[in-house]
């Protein structure tokens, strides 16, 4: 099955998604399941998992409702407080919903860098596991080093970085991303997501050159075994032309692959992380 493993969907309100500045006002607008469906008809993808874009737990409803309403999306990574006193409770009340796949938390914006080392994060973190959820890790590059202390403290539970912690691609940064990176290399319950990276470069002045070091070394560090395509669509339309475009990225790097590499990335590691 092909899978793209990371995208969203909203429906528009200023309030509610502030962080959509005016420099992305293209998507000041709905997004939704039959905006969607057509790129992913076009490029032969068969399911999606949508991804939270608001942090709270009316937004699981929202979008169960649409995985309900849309066969396509295969699968939901959801918000829940993690540092709330009730959240075993929580989790039990979400696991009886089998399209909620696991939970991220917006550590990228958080002021306290390592929130997620604190004792009622790490408390969340260690009950995902008992109801078979996993956990995105949605960080800064600065956050890396964290990441790797929560990921050592819980070997059992999947992990899974997205938009390969967003490296300062526009400054063509990589020395220090890449060093931190390559600390996950031997955690198995680690996985990475080759996504988000246009809106990390210069926007809409990018080639698969501009990419390449950073998917290189993402590659070589997880295997073909633990990354996956996510298009993060519609974020990626403030950066890229077209979902055509942030797709065709990832498949030229990956055409020298062979075809169980390919199959792997573009869908099979989504399918056995989510359990989809």
């Amino acid at each position: 099955m092909t899978i793209d493993a990371h995208q969203h969907f909203w429906e528009y309100n200023a309030a509610e998604f502030d962080w959509i500045n005016n420099k992305m006002k293209i998507i000041k607008r709905d997004f939704l399941p039959g905006n969607l469906l057509p790129q992913l008809f076009e490029h032969n993808i068969e399911g999606c998992v949508a991804v939270q874009s608001r942090q709270s737990e009316e937004e699981n409803n929202f979008l169960l409702k649409l995985a309900n309403d849309n066969h396509f999306i295969k699968g939901i990574v959801g918000w829940v407080d993690l540092m709330a006193d009730d959240i075993g409770d929580k989790l039990g009340n979400w696991h009886q919903y089998k399209k909620i796949k696991g939970f991220r938390h917006v550590l990228q914006g958080e002021k306290n860098r390592a929130l997620m080392l604190e004792p009622a994060f790490k408390n969340g973190i260690s009950l995902l596991n008992k109801f078979h959820f996993t956990y995105d890790i949605l960080i800064f590059p600065d956050q890396l080093k964290y990441a790797l202390e929560l990921v050592k403290l819980f070997p059992k539970q999947k992990f899974v970085i997205d938009h390969i912690a967003k490296p300062y691609i526009k400054s063509k940064e990589i020395n220090e991303w890449k060093e931190d990176i390559e600390a996950f290399k031997f955690y198995e319950n680690v996985f990475c997501k080759i996504s988000g990276m246009v809106t990390e470069a210069e926007w809409n002045n990018h080639s698969l050159e501009t990419f390449k070091p950073y998917l290189s070394v993402v590659t070589e560090t997880f295997g073909t075994k633990r990354i996956m395509y996510g298009s993060d669509w519609p974020v990626c339309l403030v950066a890229a032309l077209s979902y055509h475009e942030v797709f065709n990225i990832a498949a030229d790097y990956f055409s020298p692959f062979s075809q169980q590499e390919k199959d792997d990335f573009f869908g099979n590691n989504a399918v056995r992380f989510y359990n989809l």
